[in-house]
């Protein structure tokens, strides 16, 4: 993940993606799942890295999980601190408020109403909700 997050690496991404599409989820999950949300990068970050590594999840949405991948449903506020320093607390803190639904998709809310994403970001760390 460090090789594709900070060194370019996004040959990899495919192979991380298939693996994630295996993962065996609850069947409530695989029942009720409705779309895959990458989690936005700040705009500074984006053009520093030139792609955001937890849209590379979008190869784990394939036939096997029949997901869409909703890039636009969720859009950053704010550049957050890095996570990898925090305790589970400041990290909780850090993100606060840095996140809301993009104003064109709640114009349409029906698509979230009782909608069940599975948000992706890079790494998990505490996973708290």
């Amino acid at each position: 993940m460090h090789a594709l997050k900070y060194d370019g690496w996004t040959g990899i991404a495919d192979a991380m993606a298939e693996r994630m599409a295996r993962v065996d989820w609850p069947r409530d999950v695989i029942d009720e799942r409705t779309a895959l949300v990458p989690v936005p990068l700040a705009r500074a970050r984006l053009r520093e890295r030139g792609y955001n590594q937890a849209e590379f999840a979008r190869a784990s949405a394939r036939p096997a999980a029949r997901m869409p991948v909703w890039t636009d449903a969720v859009t950053r506020e704010r550049r957050t601190e890095t996570q990898t320093r925090l305790t589970p607390s400041e990290r909780s803190a850090n993100v606060q408020h840095a996140f809301r639904v993009n104003d064109a998709v709640a114009v349409n809310a029906t698509r979230l109403v009782g909608a069940h994403l599975i948000l992706v970001d890079d790494v998990l760390t505490t996973g708290s909700r």
